[in-house]
This record gives C-alpha cells, structure tokens and sequence, in this order.
C-alpha cells in the first residue's frame, strides 16, 4: 500500500478553496451584470417616457401632468443614482472575489509544484539506487569471473 503523502491533501483541499473562490467570483460577476442591465433598463424608461412627453409638445396639458412628470423624473433619476452606487458595490465585490480566487489560484499552483519537485526528487533517488545495484552487480560479477 503506498504511503500516503499529506500534500495531497493539502492540493485537494487548495483545488476545493479555488472551486468555491471560482464560484463567488461567478456570482460576482453575475450580481454586477444584473445591476448594469438594471440600469440600462431605468435608462431606456426615462428616455421613454421624456419621448412620450415630447409628444405633448404644443398641446396643452395641465399643471398637475406637468408636475407629474417631472416628479416621475426626478424619481427614476435618483433611482438611476442608487444604481449606479450598486454597479459600484458590485464592481467593487467583484474585483476582491477576483483577488480571492487569484490566491486561491496561485496556492494551488504552489502545492503543485511542491508534488511535481517532490516526485522528480524521488525518480531521481530510484534511478541512483537503481544505478547503484547495477554498479553491485557488476563488481560482483567481476569478483566471480575466474582469472586466467
């Protein structure tokens, strides 16, 4: 049974830290998209509804549509503003899960090379053992020869 080496553990649990820090970063980026399609959409609405009032230039609408409107406005510009400090939350959520995972990442990387330098060291010590027995071998055999 071959022994077994605490680096892999070490590597298994460093693979699961970088899938979990892939998955937030995912959900990140996902969040941060949602919140610009959010705004795109009270966007596209205000300039809607600035067309729709635009329809009304020349015809006469009262007092209380106007300030209507313009309180409509002022409702979907500050709801532009919150969302705009949420695209900025998220973005900002994004760039540490993305920092996260690039940790997570290098880690990994880092115990991989550890095994990898640690399994070279250990073919090169059976090819010297392997090498010595032959050298065994062959003094042996010298020894057992006969001299004529």
């Amino acid at each position: 049974m071959a022994k077994h080496d605490p680096l892999d553990t070490v590597l298994k649990l460093t693979k699961e830290a970088e899938a979990q820090a892939g998955l937030q970063l995912k959900s990140a980026q996902l969040m941060l998209q949602k919140c610009q399609s959010q705004l795109e959409a009270l966007r596209s609405y205000r300039l809607d509804y600035m067309k729709q009032i635009e329809n009304y230039q020349g015809k006469s609408i009262s007092a209380s549509y106007y300030h209507q409107f313009h309180q409509f406005v002022r409702q979907i510009d500050e709801a532009t503003t919150k969302q705009m400090a949420s695209i900025q939350d998220a973005d900002t959520q994004r760039i540490h899960r993305q920092q996260y995972w690039l940790e997570a990442q290098q880690k990994r990387k880092a115990v991989e090379l550890l095994l990898s330098h640690k399994a070279e060291k250990k073919q090169q010590e059976e090819q010297r053992q392997e090498q010595k027995m032959i050298d065994e071998f062959a003094i042996q055999q010298l020894y057992k020869k006969p001299i004529r």
